[in-house]
């Protein structure tokens, strides 16, 4: 029972509050683990390159080393301060676990994120449309016209729907603040290693297939708050199953094109296309039908649906978990 609240709480806080800029983000501390590990991993690399030793599996196997050190790092550490906590006093523990569960998450950013974009676009201000764009993509922005801005910021509230929100959510529920923290640390290690460049294609190969792994079962579950969220704001919740059903395996990630299609065709436009970065062409399949035209209001709706998607997410996981304790009384 006291799951189920410290989840709707940590919701509510985060909704309300978000991240404050003045105080240090966990995310940060796991950007700097993350770099400080590589560089050496990369120094043993560097030792068995000299000596003609060095393999794309045995490269693949330190990998390993990533998750395990970083997310393994963000469990303890956050066990430990709710241990702490508890000790003093039990509702400190809970308060504290509260709060680290509420830092994991991340609506509020997000649709502020949104927001930032959107403002400028309806200014007709592409520049700064951008530059508020790049803060919270991996692609290049320079020369994005304003549907391509549309599509960013749309395509990032879906996605992130899921990494940010729900999938943190999911693993508070069983696993506590401990096991969130840990989640956001493996999404970190994707965000920032994961990739399928020649630098990071087995180095960051098991970061990128364990953050597939983690948000795997979130990604699914998130589809009917998802649809219900979609006919409560007389969108196409119909037509966005369809979408899902036709289209979510055209995205490169098993789970990201689950809400990106849905997104596309709840909204009826359609996502996906080429992306460029550091001036390569990326061609990702496209998801929905372009009935509508992208425009910036897109972006508002899209928000709209983030916030009763997330919503109603934490009051469905609140129930299964007080209908578990009730059954087991």
């Amino acid at each position: 029972m006291m799951t189920a609240w410290m989840l709707l709480v940590a919701y509510i806080l985060d909704r309300l509050i978000g991240d404050p800029r003045c105080l240090p983000h966990p995310v940060i501390g796991m950007g700097k683990a993350i770099a400080a590990t590589e560089k050496q991993l990369r120094r043993i690399m560097g030792r068995w390159k000299e000596r003609g030793t060095l393999t794309p599996m045995r490269t693949r196997l330190l990998g390993i080393v990533l998750p395990v050190v970083v997310a393994g790092g963000a469990f303890a550490v956050t066990g430990l301060l709710v241990k702490l906590a508890n000790a003093v006093h039990p509702w400190l523990g809970w308060g504290v676990e509260t709060v680290l569960v509420a830092i994991t998450i991340a609506t509020k950013g997000l649709a502020d994120a949104g927001r930032s974009i959107w403002s400028p676009l309806v200014k007709g201000d592409l520049t700064e449309s951008r530059r508020a764009l790049s803060m919270v993509v991996g692609r290049d922005t320079e020369r994005l016209d304003d549907r391509e801005i549309v599509r960013g910021a749309v395509e990032t509230i879906a996605e992130n729907i899921v990494d940010a929100v729900t999938a943190p959510l999911f693993f508070a529920a069983i696993g506590g603040a401990p096991l969130a923290m840990a989640y956001r640390a493996v999404n970190t290690l994707d965000a920032m290693v994961g990739y399928r460049d020649e630098r990071y294609l087995y180095l960051g190969w098991a970061s990128a297939r364990l953050d597939d792994l983690a948000n795997w079962l979130p990604a699914r579950l998130t589809i009917w708050p998802m649809l219900a969220a979609m006919w409560i704001l007389r969108l196409d919740g119909r037509r966005a199953w369809q979408i899902i059903k036709r289209d979510a395996h055209l995205h490169p990630s098993p789970n990201s094109g689950i809400p990106e299609a849905a997104m596309a065709g709840g909204l009826h436009i359609r996502l996906g296309g080429t992306n460029w970065y550091r001036g390569v062409p990326s061609h990702r399949g496209h998801l929905g039908d372009p009935t509508e035209t992208l425009h910036p209001r897109h972006i508002c709706q899209s928000i709209r649906v983030l916030y009763w998607t997330t919503g109603l997410y934490v009051c469905m996981l609140a129930l299964v978990i007080i209908g578990i304790d009730v059954a087991t009384r």
